[in-house]
């Protein structure tokens, strides 16, 4: 099983803008960052190059920056504690940036071998930084579900 836990700024990959002779870019400016991240994350752990090519489960809990307007003068308003950011970044966005990451770092052959997710998008405690907590496990033959 591998764990690590990323810092940085989650940010999903979604569009790609066209700028000509074919050439496709992100719409985004930081999912390079967020993928670097997760790349070294995973490198600094050293699960670089793991390359598992069996199924797996996936694990992610992101942790957003949490809005300007949830802080006052004392901290985190009560109000806003338990809020889940049900807004943007979409989660399958961040998933998509994320399990790129992953088999940048080659710890996946390839994220079809993704047979299994379980994500989580939730705001930073205070003190805590922004990132995610990944989690990468074989899956055993037992778990998979069956309709």
């Amino acid at each position: 099983m591998i764990v690590v836990d990323v810092i940085g700024t989650p940010a999903p990959q979604g569009s790609k803008r066209h700028v000509g002779r074919g050439i496709l870019i992100e719409s985004s400016s930081k999912v390079r960052p967020w993928r670097e991240a997760v790349v070294t994350a995973l490198t600094d752990a050293g699960h670089a190059g793991t390359r598992l090519d069996s199924p797996v489960h996936v694990r992610v809990v992101f942790r957003l920056p949490r809005p300007a307007g949830h802080y006052g003068s004392l901290g985190i308003r009560r109000r806003h504690r338990l809020e889940a950011p049900a807004k943007r970044p979409d989660l399958d966005k961040l998933l998509r940036s994320t399990l790129d990451a992953v088999t940048t770092a080659a710890v996946i052959a390839d994220d079809s071998r993704v047979v299994r997710v379980s994500a989580l998008k939730r705001y930073v405690d205070e003190g805590e930084p922004p990132g995610c907590l990944l989690t990468i496990a074989p899956l055993e033959e037992t778990h998979v579900d069956r309709v």
